[in-house]
């Protein structure tokens, strides 16, 4: 499904010329064709799964933000607007993300179903939150939540 979103995207950008997104969704699709070689040389399957093409837009996402940050402290402005545009380009894909309030209930809810009491249960219920929420979670702040909750 991402896939074809992709495609399409392409062929439209690429019809309205608009190099960035051009660029960028060439960009993601390159990454997207790695994974996939990798992960039929791991025997893992053909192509990889949406999650896992979500998880490629997420790490796309967070390099072009540790990018602009290193931009603006080097005075690059013109180099920092290209990153935003792609950021906003690539965030087209992803799904609405979680807001913290719901971000905090999901925690709450996958530790109380999962029953987990201590912090050793931590990797299973930050298990159950990736398989549950890719995509529409950062997980470095619901691993904080999961620790002080557990913790």
């Amino acid at each position: 499904m991402l896939r074809q979103d992709l495609n399409e995207s392409l062929k439209e950008a690429m019809k309205a010329k608009d190099g960035c997104a051009t660029s960028t969704i060439r960009l993601i699709l390159a990454a997207i064709k790695d994974r996939d070689i990798a992960a039929r040389t791991q025997g893992a399957g053909e192509k990889i799964s949406d999650e896992q093409i979500l998880e490629v837009l997420q790490k796309m996402v967070r390099q072009r933000k540790e990018s602009i940050e290193m931009y603006a402290k080097g005075g690059r402005q013109d180099l920092v607007d290209r990153e935003s545009h792609e950021i906003e380009v690539v965030e087209g894909f992803l799904p609405k993300p979680l807001s913290e309030a719901e971000s905090q209930e999901a925690v709450a809810g996958v530790i109380g179903e999962l029953g987990a009491s201590s912090i050793k249960e931590m990797g299973q219920v930050m298990g159950e939150l990736k398989r549950r929420y890719a995509g529409r979670m950062d997980f470095s702040k619901a691993s904080t939540l999961v620790k002080d909750t557990l913790g």
